[in-house]
């Protein structure tokens, strides 16, 4: 059985976030502007894409994110509301690619692909403490 068989191509996951102060580019020191963050989407996308895993996978398992490639199109000035979508287009063992879009009331603010893995949580966490210096 693969830990990912709950996964199937197609499936979609939308999260919303608005536009405020802590997430323009201005806060986040990604440029000087007070309009949504290029830092802000990335984060939205992917937790689009790791929420909707999250929810099929066996409890002992998360899924941590390996490649992120977006164009943000469009800026979205305070107040706005951004939503992101994750569709699933393939799944190659404990890899889940995705197309990833994020726009707000007027249209498309960003597009892309995202890579996530599926990793067993404690043995993941033990492979990240053991990159500590001592």
């Amino acid at each position: 059985m693969e830990v990912t068989e709950k996964i199937k191509e197609g499936m979609k996951n939308t999260v919303e976030d608005t536009v405020c102060e802590e997430n323009t580019a201005k806060a986040m020191g990604s440029g000087t502007l007070t309009v949504y963050a290029t830092p802000a989407m990335c984060a939205l996308l992917e937790n689009a894409a790791s929420s909707l895993a999250e929810n099929l996978l066996p409890p002992e398992w998360s899924t941590v994110g390996c490649s992120l490639s977006i164009e943000h199109v469009a800026p979205s000035p305070l107040g706005a509301k951004i939503k992101a979508t994750a569709e699933v287009v393939s799944v190659e063992g404990r890899k889940i690619t995705y197309l990833v879009t994020a726009e707000d009331e007027v249209g498309q603010i960003g597009r892309g692909k995202h890579e996530r893995f599926a990793i067993l949580r404690e043995k993941f966490q033990a492979k990240a403490k053991m990159r500590r210096k001592v």
